[in-house]
């Protein structure tokens, strides 16, 4: 493999990467506060579709007489594509509360309620984009300022001739959507949050002994429902890069394609830690980008069949599900409602 390649499957890895890391954090802060949640693939989904249908219908040209499935919209420019991101972090953070309610308010089964949040959203957005845009459950192909773009960073050009540095910091960490930025900057700002704050100190307390928490006068609803609002924040970001800031932007059936149960086991695997986190998403990433790469892998002895490749990250997660679900422990009052003790 020359050095060419390798840098390839970096920027690939980085890619496929991003929408499972902020996945894995939304699940992170979710379940630091003792509420599980395996709902992140319906709010990914919930908000690639909302951005991706608001995006199309904000670029869209002001039309008088549309044809039956022509969109007649607002003409906007590069706003479309903040309008659609503010519409994905809408839809996500809707269904988040649906499941603080269902969990934390009315103190039902956290699983139950994540099952139907995803079992709705597989749902509701392919019936939704059928009756919007006649296009079989999905959104049109997003173009212009209805996707985001690539981003050079500073002294790209410049620092591409340094050995080794130079071509991993112009080829593999310029060149991305916004996104993936903030997915890597979200890493530390979680881990600061979580470990170096009074409202991180407080959450990481409800998950593990909420009783003492409210003996303390703090509010256990309210730092779990903050907790599940920043989980919805983080997926709803996932879900609108899936949709605008891939090379096909807009919105298909089933577009997350398992990517929020992989988070979740990204998230054991890491231990519920950010840093980790970060190192078990790239892994995930890395085998995405070589099972793209690399369909098929002569051995010489025998040959790997593409079919394999592209379940290894699928099996991978079952391999982590069944070897570390036992060893790595989660917050002690995770999935357990809180009664208050009258």
């Amino acid at each position: 493999m020359e050095w060419v390649d390798v840098l390839r499957l970096f920027d690939s890895t980085l890619r496929l990467a991003t929408p499972l890391l902020l996945a894995c954090l939304a699940g992170l802060f979710s379940e630091r506060a003792g509420i599980f949640d395996i709902g992140l693939e319906g709010k990914m989904l919930a908000a690639a579709f909302a951005s991706a249908a608001v995006a199309a219908w904000a670029a869209a040209p002001a039309l008088e007489n549309p044809f039956p499935g022509e969109i007649s919209g607002l003409g906007l420019g590069w706003t479309a594509a903040l309008l659609g991101v503010l519409a994905g972090l809408a839809a996500s953070m809707l269904l988040s509360l649906l499941h603080g309610l269902a969990s934390i308010t009315l103190r039902g089964n956290q699983l139950i309620s994540g099952v139907a949040i995803n079992f709705l959203a597989a749902g509701l957005t392919v019936l939704i984009a059928q009756d919007l845009f006649s296009r079989g459950g999905q959104t049109p192909q997003l173009t212009g300022g209805a996707r985001f773009t690539e981003i050079t960073l500073p002294l790209a050009e410049t620092l591409r001739g340094i050995p080794f540095i130079g071509p991993l910091y112009a080829d593999v960490l310029s060149g991305h959507v916004i996104f993936i930025y903030i997915a890597l900057l979200a890493v530390p700002v979680s881990w600061w949050i979580l470990f170096r704050t009074r409202f991180g100190l407080r959450l990481r307390a409800v998950g593990e002994n909420p009783g003492a928490v409210d003996t303390a006068g703090i509010s256990v609803t309210r730092q779990r429902y903050a907790a599940v609002l920043i989980c919805g924040v983080l997926c709803g970001l996932a879900g609108a890069y899936l949709s605008m800031g891939t090379s096909a932007a807009g919105f298909g059936r089933d577009m997350t394609a398992g990517r929020g149960f992989i988070a979740l086991a990204a998230l054991i695997f890491a231990k519920w830690r950010p840093w980790s986190a970060l190192g078990a998403c790239l892994l995930f990433g890395l085998l995405q980008a070589i099972s793209g790469y690399y369909p098929k892998i002569d051995l010489g002895i025998f040959v790997i069949p593409s079919d394999f490749m592209e379940a290894l990250p699928y099996i991978l997660t079952v391999v982590i599900l069944a070897g570390f679900v036992g060893k790595a422990t989660p917050p002690k009052a995770g999935g357990v409602p809180y009664v208050k003790e009258r």
